[in-house]
């Protein structure tokens, strides 16, 4: 039998707290109440989580910096739960290193949908670097990409730009990111250039490139992919 994957919960309001708590563990999850963002650091270094939730209004540090100290030396899958829901909250909670953000309120549904895209996107690595999602499969050995395998031939900053998102499926990659990744940091921030490729990748790849399938647009924000339907993990609960 598999072990229950272990969230911790940085969340200063009890209710809230209790709240999660309860739903996540009647479906299956362990979960490591933190009631302010010492005590989540101190938890996470003796814990492991498989994911954090962070909130980030916590009484005695502010939770960007708690993320920020997270990501100086955990890998875990960081996802924001606040109700700040400002697009400059959100670009900087995912510039920072938060894998997603989700504005309160939020339905139980939705979180363990983000838990879920989070964990499958932390195990894609043990599935031999194969991108595979309705009929989509993209090759991060080969470097080939085809539909309903048919090959898609892309431009060199095209597939570089689908690698990225693929390898971070199911998780929002922000303009910046994306930008610094192909361009490098010194890249003009005018994401023009970064909208006509993605314009042109789902002219290829998406059967209705205004409503596409595969590549996400987070208004603001940047793009998300869909999940890897080909990632090995754990046994994950399903709501």
């Amino acid at each position: 039998m598999n072990p229950k994957i272990n969230i911790l919960l940085i969340e200063d309001d009890k209710n809230t707290c209790s709240f999660i708590i309860t739903f996540l563990t009647r479906n299956g999850y362990h979960v490591i109440p933190a009631y302010s963002g010492r005590e989540g650091l101190s938890l996470a270094a003796a814990n492991c989580p498989d994911v954090i939730l962070l909130d980030l209004c916590l009484p005695d540090v502010d939770g960007c910096e708690v993320l920020t100290s997270l990501r100086s030396w955990n890998d875990s899958p960081i996802i924001v739960i606040s109700a700040r829901e400002t697009e400059y909250d959100k670009v900087q909670a995912l510039d920072l290193g938060a894998d997603d953000y989700v504005t309160k309120p939020f339905s139980p549904a939705e979180l363990m949908a983000r838990i879920r895209a989070c964990l499958r996107h932390r195990y894609t690595g043990a599935c031999g670097r194969i991108y595979c999602a309705l009929g989509l499969r993209i090759d991060l050995e080969t470097r080939t990409v085809s539909l309903d395998g048919k090959i898609i031939h892309l431009t060199q900053v095209e597939y570089q730009l689908l690698s990225l998102l693929a390898e971070h499926s199911g998780c929002v990659l922000t303009y910046r990111y994306i930008m610094n990744a192909i361009w490098g940091p010194y890249a003009d921030n005018n994401n023009q250039i970064l909208r006509v490729n993605m314009a042109n990748i789902r002219r290829k790849i998406e059967e209705n490139p205004a409503r596409p399938q595969y590549v996400f647009t987070e208004v603001g924000i940047g793009y998300r992919m869909r999940e890897n339907e080909n990632a090995t993990m754990p046994e994950i609960p399903s709501d």
